[in-house]
């Protein structure tokens, strides 16, 4: 299939893992998300990716470069190469579902994470 359709909301609300990928490119990929209450990404810095995340469901709070910004439904975040970022779900009680769109692609095509420790222990998760 040439490219990739989907109903990135339906699909973003319906995701119970950490991290899916849903299609790789030469120079993107699309991957949806679901923070647990209380979880966060993780402190990161990606030197060459671009990082664009989407909030679907949930109350977060995005960190960059030590600022910090309320998220919600709705809420777009973008992080620029080199950016020291972080997204964090402040619920104590509701996951934070988003998707994200790495340019280019971070994970290999195809990553399924059903948390944030399987993440954690897949040290050869990143391709670029």
């Amino acid at each position: 299939m040439a490219g990739y359709v989907v109903n990135i909301e339906a699909r973003s609300l319906e995701n119970e893992y950490f991290r899916e990928v849903l299609f790789t490119g030469p120079h993107n990929q699309l991957v949806v998300m679901s923070l647990k209450p209380g979880e966060d990404i993780g402190l990161e810095t990606h030197a060459d990716i671009d990082q664009f995340i989407r909030v679907e469901a949930g109350k977060g709070r995005s960190i960059l470069n030590g600022e910090e910004h309320d998220l919600a439904d709705g809420s777009a975040v973008v992080v620029p190469a080199g950016t020291q970022h972080n997204i964090v779900n402040v619920s104590q009680t509701q996951p934070l579902k988003l998707y994200t769109i790495y340019s280019p692609p971070e994970h290999p095509d195809g990553t399924i994470h059903k948390t944030k420790a399987d993440a954690l222990a897949d040290e050869g998760d990143r391709v670029h």
